[in-house]
């Protein structure tokens, strides 16, 4: 083990971290106590060499992936899928616990989910998994911590969402994957060497590997736009600058029509901000980090998104009803909204059947004066998976069953995870599975929430939008800007962003709503960097000469 995990392997006792992972569960920050040192930002931030990228090279496609993060695209799955494992299960042995969260509604229990008892045939043991609501994971996992009971993986949350998630916590209570996944050590689990090389980077803490990716499309997602209602009002869908297209939002808008242009300001004023090239999330030149809510084009965006509001293009409800987004454009009430690339499919099955003739298109950001804007590269990992410390054999059979979580499109594993049992949860229509009422509850069981094969575009419903989906995939790769600070470590930002990001929330939305003024922002960024902010740049700044030394 190298010098550097030495150094990180804690001056901290299990007992005097509990009791301070149990500050944090009572909302509390996680405190010094005891003999605890806190890791340094460097030692934090080692290097470490990720996994051998190995793409799996099963299923052939006229819409392939590419190096730099273009997602592939099929029509078809195959007629005989691949036996991921012809040898048989993979991970024979004890039951398997994983905590982890959804964001749709419980699937149901595995005594009644076929597709769940089928798949722990497939993996080869029973994996229990732990299903906690989104809204309710961070306290859920805090508690778990200082509780001291784990179950065997847990789902780690960025820093930023879970100020529980420390080095510190990793070196005293979780295993450091890195003998068994750092360079060609992953050759003995092939699925998880599929997982890009982008999606590892969230994984490295101390130097060393601490958890598994749940990879998501470096694509980002784009400005959804309802192209059937673009075309029934005969507006042009391509807006070249800022200008047109506040004037496309102009022609949409029709309050008589309980008709929109959007219906979330913090995804406007995201677009905007990508129209004016501004940073994502932080921005980065020779070793130095500008956050972007600290840029003018974040004044910028605001008042934009301030104009739009006074106009009336935003739905009446945007800044007093949480979470119609989504439902206002699928219902045609709005006729964009930003959101995330699974979106794309997700619209056409819950809004589709009522909307027949629903035809989704994207938007890029325009050049705020002409040209192209920037696409803000999605986070590569959703979050992360994180096991409990055990012997290597148990690590070793844990790992063999994420593997089988993450066999990719045109295995029979992968088919199972996306659409159950033939028959109970899906029937075919040619090769492809169409999943039945039953199949679209079980299949919700949160497996992403551990594991995922990269992402890939598929819709056997309506296949033919893959050919679009795959177009956006490569224009947003080819304009698409990187967070710097995506897999650094702050301890500062772990702490305190979360609540600072609150309260500045409020005064963004205030300003574009049209309550406060735009001159509020500069005091905001004052106590920012006063509060917090100053402090985790420079501690980006360090973890950032650490991985690049």
């Amino acid at each position: 083990m190298n010098t550097v995990i030495n150094t990180v392997t804690n001056k901290l006792s299990r007992r005097g971290f509990l009791a301070s992972a149990a500050g944090v569960a009572a909302g509390l920050t996680l405190s010094a106590c005891g003999d605890h040192r806190p890791v340094s930002t460097a030692a934090a931030n080692a290097q470490v060499p990720l996994p051998t990228y190995i793409p799996y090279q099963g299923v052939e496609t006229s819409m392939p992936a590419t190096a730099d993060g273009v997602a592939p695209g099929y029509l078809n799955y195959p007629k005989d899928p691949v036996r991921a494992f012809p040898d048989g299960p993979p991970a024979k042995g004890d039951p398997i616990d994983i905590m982890n969260l959804i964001f749709n509604p419980v699937p149901p229990p595995v005594d009644r989910n076929t597709m769940w008892q089928a798949l722990n045939q497939y993996v080869g043991c029973d994996l229990n998994f732990q299903i906690t609501p989104v809204a309710d994971y961070p306290s859920k996992f805090a508690v778990t911590i200082a509780g001291g009971d784990l179950p065997d993986a847990m789902l780690m949350l960025p820093p930023n969402s879970n100020a529980a998630a420390s080095p510190d916590m990793l070196s005293t209570l979780f295993e450091d994957l890195t003998p068994y996944l750092s360079g060609d050590a992953v050759r003995d689990y092939p699925h998880l060497a599929n997982i890009p090389t982008a999606s590892w980077g969230m994984t490295v803490l101390n130097g060393g590997i601490y958890s598994v990716p749940m990879p998501r499309p470096l694509s980002g997602g784009p400005n959804f736009v309802r192209l059937d209602l673009l075309k029934q009002l005969g507006v042009d869908p391509n807006p070249t600058s800022w200008r047109e297209f506040e004037q496309l939002c102009k022609d949409v808008t029709d309050p008589k029509a309980n008709r929109y242009a959007l219906g979330e300001s913090v995804t406007a004023w995201d677009f905007a901000m990508q129209s004016l090239g501004a940073p994502n999330k932080w921005g980065e030149e020779n070793g130095r980090f500008t956050w972007y809510h600290e840029t003018e084009e974040a004044k910028q965006a605001l008042d934009a998104v301030r104009s739009l509001t006074k106009a009336g293009l935003m739905h009446p409800d945007t800044y007093t009803v949480l979470g119609k987004a989504k439902e206002w454009f699928g219902t045609g009430h709005t006729v964009m909204n930003p959101d995330g690339p699974v979106a794309w499919n997700d619209y056409y099955t819950v809004y589709g059947p009522n909307a027949k003739d629903m035809e989704i298109g994207y938007m890029i950001a325009p050049g705020w004066d002409g040209g192209p804007g920037v696409q803000w590269q999605g986070q590569s990992s959703y979050a992360t998976l994180i096991l409990k410390k055990a012997p290597k054999a148990r690590i070793q059979q844990i790992l063999r069953a994420l593997d089988a979580l993450a066999t990719p499109f045109g295995t029979d594993g992968y088919l199972l995870r996306k659409y159950g049992v033939q028959g109970p949860d899906h029937t075919l229509r040619g090769t492809d599975p169409i999943l039945t009422a039953q199949g679209g509850t079980e299949v919700t069981l949160p497996t992403i929430f551990a594991t995922d094969a990269p992402f890939t575009l598929y819709y056997p419903a309506k296949p033919e939008i893959v050919s679009r989906q795959y177009a956006f995939q490569k224009q947003a790769i080819e304009q698409r800007r990187p967070n710097p600070a995506e897999s650094l470590y702050s301890p500062t930002n772990a702490r305190k962003s979360g609540l600072l990001q609150t309260g500045l929330d409020d005064i963004r939305k205030g300003i574009m709503q049209g309550r406060r003024p735009v001159s509020d922002w500069d005091d905001a960024m004052k106590t920012w960097r006063k509060e917090a902010g100053d402090q985790i740049r420079a501690e980006y700044e360090q973890a950032w000469e650490a991985r690049n030394a």
